[in-house]
């Protein structure tokens, strides 16, 4: 049987932070960024020899527009004791997304008519300031940060995107966007910040894939 657990704790809130970057990574791009607004219910099950499974229900917001947002229920189920597994996320959004299948286009046509390749840094700036121009490249690392995140995730952590520290477009010869991103996570709980490279390819019609990602030491970011 499921144990209820108070919507504000913290076992509750990490494991929603975790849905919140899955659903993110799945169903969002330069267009569309979601992100955590509550946490609604929570319950925990102890699977026997299993792990833990997380039964919640959650509101998501669009970073772009936080007004604009959608309920969400979720199941997490966090792996006993192996730390080289993925938990199991699944989860539905009720309600619709918002259409971003312009956006999406304006921003793939004017990233492929760049006569050389795109490069940028400290994205947000140290006031926090993130210039219109570079909206979709901070909502495309926060997507495939999702996805970071959801690889390496246990019960006990709660990782959030704090920055692109450096992202560099790659030259292809066909029609996908690549992206190399080095981006800072901040782990909440032991509040380090964690240096990652990622790989990250775009194309509107297939969505976001990390082809490649890796911890960084400490003074890579530097």
């Amino acid at each position: 049987a499921a144990m209820e657990l108070p919507p504000s704790s913290y076992p509750a809130s990490r494991a929603a932070s975790l849905v919140a970057g899955y659903a993110c990574y799945r169903r969002g791009g330069p267009g569309r960024g979601l992100a955590l607004r509550a946490v609604r219910r929570a319950a925990i099950q102890d699977i026997d020899d299993v792990g833990h499974k997380y039964h919640l229900e959650l509101v998501l917001e669009d970073m772009l527009d936080k007004d604009s947002t959608v309920n969400c229920t979720a199941e997490v189920l966090y792996h006993l004791g192996n730390k080289n597994i993925a938990p199991d996320v699944q989860f539905t959004i009720e309600g619709e997304l918002k259409n971003t299948d312009e956006a999406d286009n304006v921003f793939y046509k004017r990233i492929k008519s760049l006569e050389k390749e795109l490069v940028a840094e400290n994205i947000p700036d140290s006031h926090g300031n993130v210039s219109p121009e570079m909206e979709p490249i901070r909502l495309l690392a926060w997507v495939a940060s999702g996805y970071v995140i959801w690889q390496n995730s246990t019960e006990n952590t709660n990782f959030r995107l704090a920055q692109i520290k450096h992202v560099k477009q790659v030259k292809r010869s066909d029609e996908y966007l690549e992206f190399d991103y080095m981006i800072l996570l901040h782990e909440m709980v032991s509040q380090e910040i964690i240096p990652w490279q990622m790989t990250v390819l775009w194309h509107p019609q297939h969505g976001v894939q990390v082809t490649q990602d890796s911890r960084q030491p400490k003074h890579a970011s530097e």
